[in-house]
């Protein structure tokens, strides 16, 4: 398959980054009320920003707990990453692996040239070498359309409203007249906290159809990755409940999200695994008929 850039995806970055935008006007708006001042907001949000954008792949494999691993440790797994690399035009991203069952895979980073592939010791001991494949050739997907790179940048907005939400009286500084501000403060983070968590969630699952198609034009199998998202989801029932909840908030960044009850599925990161599949079958017809 030709690589085709994803325009409709592209709208979907730009519109969030744009929305994204005016929504951290409103949450400066909103720490003013406390009693940082405008130059601590500035510097405090600066600090935030700057840790977010360098350090958030890093961050992202500790709470997977997951380390760098070179050639000679999986050599395989090397492999396949630099041959699927270079039919993505792609330069070749860290590689790493997280010590859990959870079969699972995610990439993280700020651009193409600094981006992190991460996968499951359980991901490695469920799937065959071609659903594994199709799996990388996905999270390189992501690194290829830089959605990863909005992904992180969007996250720290929702972030830092709930770190508000969840701290605010703590700005109040013991001072009982500062209490009302302190509580409108906190109120109006919480509102900036849904607004941004349900624009993520909304890039979220259309980024997923866009990498579930570029994985596909990489390796010319689009049946693989089915399969491969069919074994992840019917694997996840047989991973202890602690893991579980110890991975969920990894979800927005999974190629297959951990299944979390009535308020997962409503706010949901990812279309279904059956529309998924779906579409990557439609897309093996379409290039068995060219």
């Amino acid at each position: 398959m030709e690589w085709k850039a994803d325009w409709g995806l592209r709208a979907r970055m730009g519109g969030t980054m744009l929305l994204l935008g005016l929504l951290y006007v409103v949450f400066i708006a909103v720490l003013s009320l406390t009693d940082l001042g405008m130059t601590g907001i500035v510097v405090v949000m600066g600090l935030f920003m700057l840790g977010q954008f360098f350090f958030s792949d890093k961050l992202a494999l500790r709470s997977m707990g997951a380390h760098e691993v070179d050639r000679e440790e999986y050599p395989e797994l090397h492999a396949t990453i630099e041959r699927l690399c270079q039919q993505a035009d792609l330069p070749k991203p860290t590689v790493a692996v997280a010590d859990t069952e959870i079969p699972n895979a995610f990439a993280a980073g700020r651009s193409q040239k600094n981006a992190t592939v991460c996968v499951t010791r359980g991901l490695l001991r469920t799937l065959d070498d071609d659903e594994l494949e199709g799996v990388l050739a996905h999270e390189l997907a992501h690194v290829k359309n830089r959605d990863v790179m909005v992904m992180t940048i969007a996250s720290f907005l929702s972030t830092l409203a709930f770190m508000v939400v969840r701290f605010g009286f703590l700005f109040g500084g013991g001072d009982r007249e500062g209490g009302a501000p302190v509580l409108v403060a906190v109120v109006a983070s919480f509102a900036v906290w849904v607004l941004s968590f349900l624009l993520i969630r909304l890039l979220s699952r259309y980024r997923e159809f866009a990498a579930d198609r570029g994985g596909a034009a990489i390796t010319g199998k689009p049946s693989a990755l089915a399969s491969a998202l069919l074994t992840i989801d019917g694997s996840m029932d047989r991973v202890p409940d602690k893991d579980l909840r110890e991975s969920s908030e990894m979800n927005a960044f999974f190629v297959i999200p951990i299944k979390s009850g009535f308020v997962g599925k409503l706010f949901r990161t990812h279309p279904t695994t059956e529309n998924r599949v779906e579409r990557l079958r439609e897309l093996e017809r379409e290039m068995e008929t060219q």
